[in-house]
């Protein structure tokens, strides 16, 4: 049985370090490059893999040079890739650059490669948890309500809102959100008032908040957490860590104060090196850090 599996993008990362973003017409040098697989759904996969945790990956890779290397990146991680829809529309691609304070800036390629179709997958194992990106938006709509069928919890990554993560923001268990998503929901940029309203869609919502932590609602109760300190390199595929390691943790059955500790370790502990597969935590990482006090 699958501990976790997460359902949506994969593309293929070109990640590079500069001192500045360039201006109009520069050219400037890159510090550091890395090359490898990402995307939110796939980073979590690989994220709840390095905790050790058994973990799946449904969603489209090309047969074109970047889906092969991408494909046995989760193979040598040990995810299940029994899910992966190959084909021959392009593998997505994303070129990402990295500022010596942490952030980042993404420009994504995905071509004309269409959405999987709803019955596009049948599932064998039933997982303990499901997660999803709302990147793949039909046949995240059926697995979602086959998830609530057979009483199996569901979270959604809420990066940013579109047709994808609007339809399921409702639908899942946990709606887990950016502080962008939670804007572009709520029209505000005042995170306790998305709050509120997002609580109309969803009976448990946290907002993730990079550096300033998170804060969360959940049966009527509500909280913050602040977030760990860390030399931040950069914050790529940080929101994909915590997403992976909350649903891993709900998997595990941790209780809630517990299971936010444990996703905002892995998370800051993934923006202290470059990139973002490569920079997912493993257990003993995890477990050190949340014996250090937060910030």
């Amino acid at each position: 049985m699958l501990d976790v599996l997460c359902i949506g993008h994969a593309s293929y990362d070109i990640t590079m370090a500069a001192s500045h973003h360039p201006e109009a017409n520069e050219k400037i040098l890159a510090d550091a490059m890395q090359l490898n697989g990402g995307g939110p759904a796939a980073n979590a996969s690989v994220c709840v893999a390095r905790l050790g945790g058994k973990a799946g990956f449904c969603g489209y890779l090309s047969n074109d040079l970047f889906g092969t290397a991408h494909c046995h990146e989760f193979e040598t991680e040990g995810v299940d890739t029994s899910l992966i829809v190959r084909g021959n529309h392009p593998s997505p691609l994303s070129q990402i650059l990295a500022k010596p304070d942490g952030a980042r800036s993404v420009v994504n390629f995905k071509a004309d490669t269409p959405w999987l179709n709803a019955d596009a997958v049948k599932i064998s194992q039933t997982p303990k948890v499901i997660l999803f990106d709302g990147h793949e938006p039909l046949i995240s709509m059926r697995l979602c309500q086959w998830a609530e069928t057979n009483s199996i919890p569901t979270v959604l990554d809420a990066g940013s809102l579109h047709q994808g993560t609007r339809n399921l923001a409702g639908a899942v268990d946990y709606l887990v959100a950016s502080e962008q998503f939670a804007r572009q929901f709520s029209g505000s940029d005042d995170m306790h008032a998305a709050m509120k309203m997002m609580e109309e869609t969803s009976s448990c919502v946290v907002i993730t908040m990079g550096e300033k932590g998170l804060i969360w609602s959940k049966g009527g109760d509500t909280g913050g957490m602040d977030a760990f300190t860390v030399d931040v390199i950069d914050s790529t595929g940080s929101g994909d860590a915590f997403h992976g390691a909350f649903a891993y943790g709900l998997s595990l059955g941790m209780n809630w104060q517990a299971l936010l500790r444990y996703a905002s370790a892995a998370a800051a502990l993934t923006c202290t090196k470059l990139g973002a597969q490569i920079a997912l935590p493993d257990t003993s990482q995890v477990y050190r850090l949340l014996h250090k006090p937060l910030a």
